[in-house]
């Protein structure tokens, strides 16, 4: 079969992509520690430790979801919610910072949320990328970031945290 100058450019920039697809995921295993044998954790008690962290809460149904917010607009916090999911690598990343940011910025309240647990929400949420963090006051988005760049999570943090008031830092 022979390929016009235009198509085999096409084919060749497929072949590219997914090499690029293949060797980041390599790279990306590698970064974590992985080898090629090791498998995905799919237990709870794996999952809450990784992602869960330091102060950050583990939402698990709608209803804890609306408790949390509540406690929140009450404490007069502002919340920052994660949606994220176990097997996204820049999730995996990013846990770690993120269950950091949630023992120093105590006047915040740090959120989890599993896009395949709880998926019919995160839908309502309109997430089309993990990570996603949403900045809320009183259930109300004020910011919101996509990706796992932690210099631009750290900013919006602090940001959001100077704007408080004294009292509630």
């Amino acid at each position: 079969m022979q390929f016009s100058e235009k198509e085999s450019k096409c084919w060749d920039l497929r072949v590219c992509f997914l090499c690029s697809a293949l060797l980041g995921g390599l790279v990306m295993a590698l970064l974590l520690g992985m080898d090629e044998t090791s498998q995905a954790k799919d237990s709870d008690s794996e999952h809450d430790v990784e992602f869960a962290a330091g102060n950050v809460k583990l939402i698990t149904t709608k209803e804890a979801w609306d408790q949390y917010l509540e406690e929140a607009r009450r404490d007069g916090k502002i919340v920052i919610a994660n949606f994220s999911a176990t097997w996204c690598g820049p999730c995996k990343v990013i846990a770690p910072y993120y269950c950091e940011l949630s023992e120093k910025y105590t006047s915040m309240m740090f959120l989890l949320v599993d896009v395949d647990e709880l998926t019919e929400f995160s839908t309502s949420w309109d997430i089309k990328a993990t990570p996603t963090f949403f900045f809320l006051k009183d259930g109300q988005q004020l910011d919101k970031l996509v990706g796992a760049n932690k210099p631009e999570l750290q900013k919006k943090i602090v940001a959001i945290n100077d704007s408080l008031p004294e009292c509630k830092q």
